[in-house]
């Protein structure tokens, strides 16, 4: 590669690509690295800036990457595009808010026979936040049903920018992608900043390499990085010293210095993930900047279950597997907890539930892990009468009720967009679900609804149902609005009078019955019949709302009496009674794990 003689600001780029899930964003960025050279073709593979097993297999993006490429471009000069391939999914919304605020435009990938989705909406109103000049692009319009004037029409419509000069592309085959290297010199503004003055950097995104440990990825805002630097971080207030500086070519690729404008990566004296928030503020120790950069916020886990092994001796397994993972995830949060039906296990928190899936896949794919994990549930705030706050983050730890004031349950802010002919479903089942809905416009023949939704109603299976409604067609993004008080119980599950820990939930009053009835109805079908009879119950407080009972098998001990009187099989049959009935007291139910893990399993 041709060492760049001219480090002027003006021939830098930083950009990002916004898209809905599979309208061929990371194809682009495939394209892009092939067209400028920057992995020889030997090198090169489908979605390569997806390096975990899920993200390809799933096609999506989970972490941040970047790749820095050198174009030559038709006016003769040559340019830095750094580009910051950002997880399109709304449970990683905050990691996308900060590689944004790292960039100066986005490319606005639309796929050209599907058009505009809620999460490009989303997405894209965060890159218009953070000021970004946008370029649309049209992809895969070498598809017959392809319609890009539609489309195009529709940008305009929709998101409100021009879409006349959209650059027109098939990432799978490279037709036109030209096109939009040309469009991110010319439209795309350079950065701004100030290389003499004091170090100032924003860490976008950090992860973990076996060989060099964490490794932090940087925009550096104003001054310049080099190795040796003793740096601070402003939201920890840690100091580290900073071994190395490079680029990502893919591979890190060591280089003297990062000045203002650029995008790098940095490693150093740094322990884990953990300590390298993102959208930290770095600076020099000795030296630092007046003002931290606005916008940081820890990240806060909002869906909360537990996990368990299926064979108890895993707990130390799984015990180290977590720690690993927390090495390269920041957000994901865990605490060892005891539950008298599943054994030793850990409560986790993660960002969503999409988080959530991926962090059990890891765990039993790439630790070989068999785990459990009990029905989600949100962070409720609870106002204690003693006029104390709490947070409840599992059910099973929850006060008496009488020394509860007040419960808040999060909600949010949904925004769905469906096909017309499948609108009566979708609101049915928000309406169902508590939704109170704030907005309903058209977008074509496509209907825009805007929902405030309790997120515990969300968590259990409303994507699910969302999707087969509306078969697969609708899409649905959400951020979290606000916590209001709401008329909540818990609900535990008895089997033989006694409570399963793992089975409560907390739920709406309003829902309670529905919800119970369903739970014993299905462990009804789930445990296997005893010598005795078991009642399971549903219930609130003292109160039974929902209950069935499994029968006795029975074993015929009257077989040998044959003739003569008929007090001699009664007597036996008492007998047996007599002991049936000291059985169920005490007998232990055996629940099998099974049972379980279908349990947690809430179906309609």
């Amino acid at each position: 590669m041709g060492a760049m003689t001219t480090k002027t600001l003006s021939n830098i780029r930083n950009f990002s690509i916004v898209a809905h899930i599979d309208h061929g964003k990371s194809t682009l960025a495939d394209r892009l690295i092939q067209m400028t050279g920057t992995v020889t073709d030997r090198e090169m593979t489908e979605q390569l800036l997806d390096s975990m097993d899920i993200e390809r297999e799933r096609g999506i993006t989970i972490k941040a990457q970047t790749v820095r490429l050198i174009y030559d471009a038709k006016d003769g000069q040559q340019y830095i595009l750094n580009l910051i391939d950002t997880p399109g999914h709304v449970d990683f919304a905050y990691e996308v808010s900060r590689s944004l605020a790292a960039c100066e435009g986005s490319l606005l990938v639309v796929d050209a026979s599907q058009g505009v989705e809620a999460q490009t909406l989303a997405n894209v109103y965060q890159a218009i936040d953070n000021d970004h000049e946008i370029v649309p692009v049209l992809n895969k319009v070498d598809l017959p049903a392809a319609e890009p004037e539609r489309i195009q029409e529709q940008i305009e419509d929709v998101i409100g920018i021009d879409a006349s000069e959209a650059c027109m592309i098939s990432a799978k085959t490279g037709l036109g992608v030209e096109t939009v290297l040309e469009a991110i010199v010319e439209k795309l503004p350079a950065p701004q900043g100030d290389p003499d003055d004091t170090l100032k950097a924003m860490l976008v995104d950090s992860w973990y390499d076996t060989y060099l440990g964490v490794m932090v990825l940087v925009r550096v805002i104003n001054g310049s990085l080099k190795r040796g630097q003793k740096i601070k971080m402003m939201g920890t207030g840690a100091a580290y010293d900073v071994d190395r500086v490079g680029v990502m070519t893919p591979k890190f690729m060591q280089v003297d210095e990062l000045k203002a404008g650029e995008i790098g990566v940095i490693t150093g004296s740094i322990k884990e993930v953990a300590d390298t928030r993102v959208g930290d503020t770095i600076t020099l120790e000795k030296k630092p900047c007046t003002e931290a950069l606005p916008g940081f916020k820890p990240a806060q886990p909002v869906v909360f279950c537990g996990l368990f092994p299926v064979d108890a001796n895993d707990f130390e397994d799984l015990r180290a597997a977590m720690g690993k993972l927390r090495l390269n995830d920041a957000s994901f949060s865990y605490e060892m907890e005891t539950s008298a039906a599943l054994g030793f296990g850990f409560r986790c928190g993660f960002l969503g539930l999409l988080h959530l899936e991926i962090i059990q896949e890891r765990l039993s794919r790439e630790f070989n892990l068999d785990l459990i994990a009990t029905a989600p549930s949100v962070v409720y705030e609870m106002t204690m009468t003693d006029g104390t706050d709490i947070d409840l983050h599992n059910p099973a730890d929850m006060p008496e009720v009488v020394k509860i004031s007040e419960i808040r349950e999060p909600w949010i802010r949904a925004s769905i967009m469906t096909p017309d002919e499948y609108l009566g479903g979708i609101l049915k089942l928000c309406q169902e679900r508590r939704g109170i809905q704030v907005d309903l416009s058209y977008v074509g023949s496509r209907a825009l609804v805007a929902y405030d939704l309790p997120l515990n109603e969300v968590v259990f299976d409303f994507y699910d149902r969302l999707k087969s409604i509306s078969k697969g067609y609708a899409s649905f993004d959400y951020q979290i609005s606000d916590y209001r008080a709401g008329d909540l119980v818990k609900m535990s599950i008895l089997v033989n009078e006694e409570p399963v820990d793992a089975l409560s939930v907390l739920v709406h009053r309003s829902q309670a019955e529905r919800r119970g009835r369903a739970m014993v109805e299905k462990l009804k079908e789930l445990i296997p019949r005893h010598m005795f009879k078991i009642p399971i119950q549903a219930a609130i407080g003292g109160k039974v709302i929902a209950r069935e009972t499994l029968s006795a098998l029975r074993k015929d001990v009257t077989a040998k009496c044959y003739g003569g009187d008929a007090t001699r099989k009664r007597k036996l049959l008492e007998k047996q009674k007599a002991g049936k009935k000291k059985m169920r007291q005490f007998g232990k139910v055996e629940i099998p794990q099974e049972a379980f893990i279908q349990a947690l399993k809430m179906d309609e």
